[in-house]
């Protein structure tokens, strides 16, 4: 099954999805695998593993730190394999994707890094700074190696961008609830609610919603609008405030039951 029809088969039985987000290595990998337990035990249905980069340019402070500390604590592009695979293995009702950006990817060698990747049971990528004018040799190897290649729609997006934009992606569109990076808040309003319309006029593929995520307010507002709300920098800080264990309480108020 891949993770489009994963994703269409869970909801099914919930009205909106979960895929939240954790930077690998930060502030370990010990705390990471404790952070991915207490999500998938509390029904994440995707996780975001982010293999730090020196400068990820859609990320906001909160991100970029947490990348920059990974990195000066000595996590590795062969760390975030080894550790993926430990977590594909242990959580089998989780769909893992990994987020990174290209210069990543090109350093590894791209056939490599997507041959690698399905051999470990990685569901998919986000690279958000690849447009797929630029990235055609990846969208044909991610398809032929049944990995979903993650598209992006903006506020900004045309209905023609965003028509061309989802024809070359596959699994789900990651909707950016509005303009700048990650971090802030994003509140539902007549101009949301009009994008999103959009977002859905223009493919077929789930509907994914990040940028600003933060409670069980912000997810319930986006049923019936998408699928699955993406939780990412509000775990981040959680994280740092009050450590893992918290984690679990969270998630549980965030999601809901069948």
């Amino acid at each position: 099954m891949n993770l489009q029809q994963d994703l269409q088969q869970r909801l099914q039985k919930k009205p909106i999805l979960l895929m939240t987000h954790l930077v690998l290595g930060y502030p370990s990998l010990e705390t990471n695998r404790e952070v991915i337990r207490q999500m998938a035990e509390n029904g994440v249905d995707c996780i975001e593993l982010q293999i730090p980069f020196s400068e990820p340019m859609a990320d906001g402070p909160v991100i970029v730190k947490a990348s920059q500390d990974a990195l000066a604590g000595g996590i590795r592009v062969e760390d975030s394999f080894a550790f993926a695979e430990e977590m594909v293995r242990e959580f089998p009702q989780v769909n893992f994707l990994f987020m990174t950006y290209y210069n990543i990817v090109f350093r590894y060698g791209l056939e490599n890094f997507i041959d690698r990747s399905a051999e470990i049971g990685i569901k998919g990528f986000i690279i958000p700074d690849l447009p797929p004018e630029e990235g055609g040799e990846y969208l044909l190897l991610a398809a032929n190696s049944g990995m979903a290649a993650i598209m992006f729609f903006t506020p900004t997006s045309t209905d023609e961008r965003m028509i061309e934009v989802a024809g070359q992606g596959s699994g789900f569109i990651y909707c950016v609830a509005r303009r700048g990076v990650t971090g802030e808040h994003t509140e539902m309003d007549e101009n949301l609610a009009g994008y999103l319309d959009r977002c859905r006029r223009a493919t077929e593929l789930p509907l994914a919603v990040g940028f600003g995520i933060t409670s069980r307010k912000d997810v319930a507002m986006l049923e019936a609008k998408a699928d699955m709300a993406v939780i990412g920098t509000a775990t981040i800080k959680l994280v740092d405030r009050e450590g893992a264990d918290s984690v679990g309480s969270f998630i549980r108020a965030l999601a809901v039951e069948g």
